[in-house]
């Protein structure tokens, strides 16, 4: 069966929602069981006919019931967390941003950058900049990187369209042309990834000063010792 790699997931759901294993699901999308088990877990397992005929009638029961103790424990664990989360604050957004660039930003001092596939995370970091630091919206640039098996323009709509950066804020695009690219890596990152990057616009404070000022952040947390300045 041979299918567009961006639909990879969206095929997966449906096998997953037609009562298919994820044996089967793996052989036909070629993506990891484990891979699935992420993607599918809130969809509820009811084996179908072709399934039970190809397992076994004990063996499809026992994998219903298995899905059904992780979607609840999931489900529990979700509601446990909203409830010990609460309320974001200013200085929760403030922390989680810099606890997110200390991993994944520019280890530079001249420039502020940070990269990553998940739009979420790269949301959160826009609303990171401009909420504690008063960036706007003109002051962010996207850079996107891509392999050969993304659609480039489709690409470049989906990011602006989840971070609301219009397309002529963004970068020229990068496409990784590696030969050496493993072949089990495609389409697993259908949007390639995403360089959010500041321009000051001649504003000295969000230039290399805010860079250093990150910097000087990210020093202080990492060089707590214990419980110190912890309250």
């Amino acid at each position: 069966m041979e299918m567009t790699k961006i639909y990879v997931k969206s095929e997966a759901l449906k096998l997953r929602e037609a009562g298919h294993s994820y044996n089967y699901i793996s052989q036909i999308v070629r993506v990891s069981k484990s891979t699935l088990s992420l993607w599918l877990a809130d969809i509820p397992y009811i084996p179908n006919q072709e399934t039970i005929e190809r397992i076994g009638k004990a063996r499809a029961a026992s994998g219903q019931v298995k899905s059904k103790i992780k979607r609840e424990s999931i489900a529990a664990a979700r509601k446990e967390a909203e409830k010990e989360l609460g309320n974001i604050s200013r200085r929760d957004l403030f922390m989680l941003g810099l606890g997110l660039y200390i991993g994944e930003g520019a280890k530079s001092t001249q420039t502020i950058c940070i990269a990553n596939s998940n739009p979420a995370v790269i949301v959160l970091m826009v609303r990171w900049l401009t909420k504690i630091f008063g960036l706007s919206q003109k002051n962010l640039r996207l850079c996107i990187h891509i392999y050969p098996d993304c659609d480039q323009e489709k690409s470049l709509q989906y990011w602006s369209k989840m971070t609301n950066i219009p397309i002529s804020q963004f970068r020229k695009t990068s496409i990784d042309r590696r030969t050496d690219k493993k072949v089990n890596k495609e389409g697993k990152l259908p949007y390639g990834t995403a360089h959010l990057i500041v321009n000051s616009l001649g504003n000295k404070r969000f230039g290399v000063f805010l860079s250093r000022k990150i910097g000087a952040f990210s020093d202080k947390v990492l060089k707590l010792k214990n419980n110190a300045g912890v309250v």
